[in-house]
């Protein structure tokens, strides 16, 4: 009697099983289901990071901005320059053609960091120097 409850036990949680557990194919097509609701909320929804209207006073991000930017379009920017473009020399000469590059890109961005500037952001509190 109780081999045939075990038997019979084990045969219902069998069967229960195998009908519990989705297939793969179950499974992708959910999966495919949620990528297309996320997709098309995501598309329909405002992306709203600045939409708020926020008002700030950026007066002391622009000071500070500027006066890095006066440092390197002055002496301290020629010094940056010069000693990048010595160092891309020498690098260059012992065969450290990776560190040379690295450095003349040091050397040419100091030299035109507020154009960049200027071109991707607004820039219209910066005083040009």
């Amino acid at each position: 009697m109780l081999s045939q409850i075990k038997a019979k036990y084990t045969e219902i949680c069998r069967k229960t099983s195998s009908k519990s557990t989705p297939s793969s194919e179950t499974v992708q097509m959910g999966l495919f289901i949620l990528g297309v609701v996320l997709i098309s909320t995501g598309i329909t929804m405002d992306a709203s990071a600045y939409s708020a209207k926020a008002n700030y006073n950026d007066a002391r991000i622009a000071e500070s901005a500027d006066v890095i930017l006066t440092f390197l379009n002055g002496a301290f920017g020629a010094l940056v320059m010069v000693a990048s473009g010595i160092g891309a020399i020498i690098s260059g000469a012992f065969g450290q053609y990776r560190a040379a590059l690295g450095l003349m890109v040091v050397a040419v961005g100091s030299f035109i960091v507020r154009s960049l500037i200027s071109t991707w952001f607004n820039d219209a509190t910066l005083t040009q120097s």
